[in-house]
């Protein structure tokens, strides 16, 4: 799922996501990665994940996920704050816990025998 900018083109945000998520995979690969899990970090204080006083929105607020109170949990609705954090700064931030990929499972045969 990914989630866009409420207060500006939707599409900035998932952008910026999907190309965090390419880094994510290509560091995943480089290192030898094979599993990838967000910490919880317990002193983060669950927040509302949007900030709207829109009637259908406050309607069904307990049912949309929840953010955490600082970052990198929270949404910040910022196009320049999330460059950084998403385009630049280190995907090994200490928010995730990285396991390499287990001796026991064989890699993956080609799709197309070459």
């Amino acid at each position: 799922m990914s989630i866009g900018y409420s207060n500006a083109s939707w599409t900035l945000k998932c952008d910026l996501t999907c190309e965090y998520i390419c880094r994510l995979l290509i560091q995943m690969e480089d290192n030898g990665y094979g599993k990838v899990t967000p910490v919880r970090d317990p002193s983060q204080e669950p927040q509302p994940f949007l900030d709207f006083s829109s009637g259908y929105v406050l309607r069904a607020i307990d049912k949309f996920p929840k953010q955490g109170s600082t970052a990198p949990w929270r949404l910040y609705q910022n196009y320049a704050r999330d460059i950084v954090s998403l385009r630049v700064a280190p995907i090994e931030d200490g928010a995730l816990s990285f396991e390499p990929v287990s001796a026991s499972v064989a890699p993956a045969e080609p799709a197309i025998a070459a």
